[in-house]
Order: C-alpha cells, then sequence, then structure tokens
C-alpha cells in the first residue's frame, strides 16, 4: 500500500529562476527559453472528503509583467475518472499572475461516489503554444485519485483474523487465528494483539496518521514466542524475535480494516529464522460468534 511519488520538479524550482519578460530586468539567473508546464507528470490525490481541494500547480520558467491564462483540458481517452462524479475541477483555466511564475489549478474528489476498492485516475492536457511546451517533459499530467477514509483507532480494535505466511512453514495446522485487539491507553494510535502466533505472547504496534500516502505500520522488536514451540527445540536464548522486515513497509487500510506487517523473525546471536507477511483483517462481532462456533 506505500504510494512512492514520482515527481519531477518545475525547471523554475531547479534553475531559481528569477528573471522577467520584462527587457529591462537587470538581473538575469535564468536566459533560456520560455516554457510553462505542470510542475509533476504524477501526482496522487488522497480523497479524505469532499470538500477540499487538491492543487495541481502549473509552472512556468520565467515571470512576466502581464498575466498569462492557460486553459486545461480532461484527455478522458486516458482518463476513468469521471469529471462531475468522481472529482469537480474549480476552473478549467489558470492565471500565472504578473511577476509570477507558477498558478495552482484545484480539484476536489466526491468522496461518498469512490468506492474503496476504486482504481480512478486522471489525465490532464495543458492548453499552450507549442513553442512553450518544453518537449522533455511534455504539457501532461497524471492524477490518481484515492479514496483515504480518516483515521480511527477504533476500526482496528476488537476481533480479527490474523493470517500469516509463517503458518506455512511452522504452523502448518493453522489456517488463520481469531484473535482480538485493544487500544493501548497510554501510547497514541497503538493497539496490542493478544496471543498473537503463541500462547501468552502478545504484540504491539503504532500507526502513522501524519501523511494519508503514507498510512505506515511501525513496531519494535519483540518477542513473538518461544523457539521450544516454534521449533520444537531451544535455540540460544529460547525467545523467537520479531521486527520489521527490512526494505518493506508495513501499512493499514481505514476503508477496508487490515494491516499488512512485514516481519523478521529471528533468534538473538543465532540467526535469521526468514521474513514473513502477515496480514490482520478486523471483522464484526456477529462473524466472530460464527467464526467461534467453528472451533476458530
Amino acid at each position: 500500500m506505500k504510494q512512492i511519488l514520482s515527481r519531477i520538479v518545475l525547471v523554475v524550482m531547479i534553475v531559481v529562476a528569477i528573471s522577467a519578460c520584462d527587457s529591462s530586468s537587470e538581473q538575469v539567473l535564468y536566459d533560456g527559453p520560455e516554457y510553462v508546464l505542470f510542475s509533476d507528470t504524477l501526482s496522487y490525490f488522497p480523497v479524505t472528503n469532499s470538500d477540499d481541494y487538491f492543487n495541481i500547480t502549473i509552472g512556468s520558467t520565467v515571470a512576466c509583467d502581464y498575466d498569462r491564462t492557460f486553459a486545461v483540458e480532461v484527455d478522458d481517452q486516458n482518463s476513468n475518472a469521471i469529471e462531475g462524479f468522481h472529482y469537480v475541477i474549480e476552473s478549467n483555466s489558470v492565471t500565472i499572475k504578473a511577476g509570477e511564475r507558477a498558478a495552482d489549478l484545484k480539484i476536489r474528489g466526491l468522496y461518498e461516489n469512490i468506492d474503496d476498492l476504486d482504481s480512478l485516475s486522471l489525465t490532464l492536457n495543458l492548453l499552450t503554444d507549442e513553442d512553450l511546451v518544453w518537449e522533455e517533459y511534455g504539457s501532461k499530467t497524471r492524477v490518481q485519485i484515492l479514496k483515504s477514509c480518516p483515521f480511527d483507532i477504533n476500526v482496528f480494535t476488537g476481533y480479527c483474523k490474523v493470517t500469516s505466511s509463517f503458518y506455512d512453514d511452522y504452523m502448518s495446522s493453522t489456517d488463520f487465528r481469531l484473535l482480538k485487539a485493544e487500544q493501548i491507553l497510554d501510547e497514541e494510535n497503538s493497539i496490542v494483539i493478544h496471543d498473537f502466533f503463541y500462547q501468552n505472547y502478545d504484540i504491539r504496534f503504532s500507526f502513522e496518521t501524519g501523511n494519508p500516502l503514507e498510512p505506515f505500520v511501525d513496531f519494535d522488536a519483540q518477542v513473538l514466542g518461544s523457539t521450544a514451540e516454534a521449533f520444537g527445540t531451544t535455540y540460544g536464548n529460547g525467545k523467537l524475535m520479531v521486527s520489521p522486515l527490512s526494505g518493506y513497509s508495513s501499512y493499514y487500510n481505514v476503508c477496508q480494516n487490515f494491516v499488512l506487517l512485514y516481519m523478521n523473525t529471528y533468534v538473538e546471536n543465532v540467526g535469521t529464522v526468514g521474513g514473513y507477511m502477515t496480514v490482520i483483517e478486523w471483522i464484526s462481532d456477529d462473524e466472530a460468534e460464527y467464526l467461534k462456533k467453528l472451533g476458530y
């Protein structure tokens, strides 16, 4: 679920152009041609409500002593998001004011019309003179529209189903485990799941909530179980440890009520057991009661 932004920075940001189309300007740090372009060829728009606007910046390599207005059109053939249903554009034109080198096009997502599993994108085309288009970057941008439900710690408390690739290697008789998660009241945005893999061994982790495009889960190294129970014999200090798996980011999804943990298991001073993926899916009390009747 980690989203890595592929951003192409404005030429004006690269060269820090401070110039003007007015020939009377004495200081010129950028003396190349004038180009107008989107600041990003690809951006991600997390829709958390139907009120907030997302800014798409259009910039120029030079500042002029007059206003410049540019039209923007939707490339319908390369878009699957529907204008007026999935999103609204505040205006189909953008004006870069005199003396400035950038302006924002504003779009607003319609939260209620975007499904949790929708994969929506919008391609925009900047309409301008050909000589203002930098061939290397072109005149288009694509916006990936993502539904991002507001964070609520209560989504991740109560009954949950835990499934792990660890089971395939060391708990082959286990399909999934029905467990219960509780909020840790003295730790912000943190929960504990009791008896996570083995009886009397809990796991604790916390949720990063600052950036909806980075819904990451953090957890410290902790004891997952005993080596005797996991492997049938004692290794090292007898403790099977778990820590974040290097190179992978664990994450959560509020809309779909799940957490995906990438876990490194090891025994201190002995070695690594392996890297595993564990999915934790929260369910209703009614579903949990039904699973209990089935023996889970």
